[in-house]
C-alpha cells in the first residue's frame, strides 16, 4: 500500500492524528487536496449555520465511509423536507398538511391565539402541555436596523384572523391574543406595534408572564428580571 493510500484510509477511518486536508488548489492545476465532488460537498456543508471548514470536512468524510443506503437516506430526508413541508395557511407553522394539526384539532381553543416569532418557539411551548389554544407564527420580528419591516412578517395575516372569523381556525372568532415574543428590544417593539393594531379590533391583548424563574435566587437576577417580576406580581391566597 502506498503512503498516499495509507493517508486516505486514515482520513476515512476518522483517525484524529491524520492531517486535515488543506484548501483546494485552483481548478485544473496539480496539487488539489481532494476530488472535486468531495470539495463541493464540503462547501455545501460550510453553508450551514455553525458549521466551519473542519466540521464540514468531518461530515463529508463520514458520508464517504457510510453505506450507500445511509447516505441516500439523508439525501431523501432533505428532499422530503423541501418537497412536503410548507407553512400552514392559517398560523404559518411548518406542516405537512394544510391546515396544520393544531389549527385543525377540534379540542383546541381557537378563540385564543398565542403569537410567537418562529416555529421552534411553538415547539417549546407545546412541550409544556400547558397551552390549549392555537398559535400564529410571525416568522421573525421587527428590526428596522436589520431591514425587517411589518411587511416582512405575517402581521397582516394575524390582523386578518382577528378581524374575520372565517380566516381563523374552524371559523371561530378570536377573543384574546397572547404575545409569546422574546423579551428583548426587538420582541418588545414588535409586541407594541401589534398591540396598537389589535386594539382597533377590540380584542383582549396579553403577554406571557416575566420575572423570576422557579428555583432561582434574587441575588443572581438582573435588574430587568426583577423589574418584570415586580410589575407582574400576583396575589397570594391565604
Amino acid at each position: 500500500m502506498t503512503a498516499d493510500n495509507e493517508t486516505f484510509d486514515d482520513l476515512r477511518s476518522g483517525d484524529s492524528d491524520a492531517p486535515a486536508p488543506g484548501p483546494p488548489g485552483p481548478p485544473g492545476r496539480t496539487g488539489q487536496s481532494q476530488p472535486e465532488p468531495m470539495e463541493r460537498l464540503v462547501e455545501e456543508f460550510t453553508r450551514l449555520p455553525g458549521i466551519g471548514r473542519r466540521s464540514a470536512e468531518r461530515m463529508a468524510f463520514h458520508l464517504l465511509k457510510a453505506t450507500p443506503e445511509d447516505a441516500l437516506r439523508l439525501s431523501r430526508a432533505i428532499a422530503d423536507v423541501k418537497e412536503h413541508i410548507r407553512p400552514c395557511s392559517i398560523c404559518f407553522n411548518l406542516t405537512e398538511d394544510d391546515p396544520c394539526r393544531i389549527c385543525a384539532a377540534p379540542a383546541r381553543d381557537a378563540s385564543t391565539v398565542l403569537v410567537v416569532e418562529q416555529p421552534k418557539d411553538l415547539i417549546s411551548l407545546e412541550q409544556t402541555g400547558m397551552y390549549r389554544g392555537v398559535y400564529h407564527v410571525l416568522t421573525g420580528r421587527l428590526d428596522p436596523l436589520g431591514g425587517v419591516e411589518p411587511g416582512d412578517l405575517t402581521s397582516e395575516q394575524l390582523l386578518d384572523r382577528v378581524g374575520d372569523p372565517a380566516r381563523n381556525c374552524r371559523g371561530v372568532a378570536v377573543r384574546e391574543v397572547i404575545f409569546g415574543l422574546n423579551p428583548d428590544l426587538e420582541g418588545d417593539s414588535t409586541a407594541l406595534y401589534l398591540a396598537e393594531q389589535l386594539n382597533r379590533h377590540g380584542v383582549k391583548v396579553t403577554r406571557l408572564a416575566r420575572g423570576l424563574p422557579t428555583g432561582s435566587q434574587l441575588e443572581y437576577a438582573s435588574k430587568a428580571v426583577l423589574a418584570d417580576a415586580i410589575q407582574g406580581r400576583q396575589a397570594v391566597d391565604g
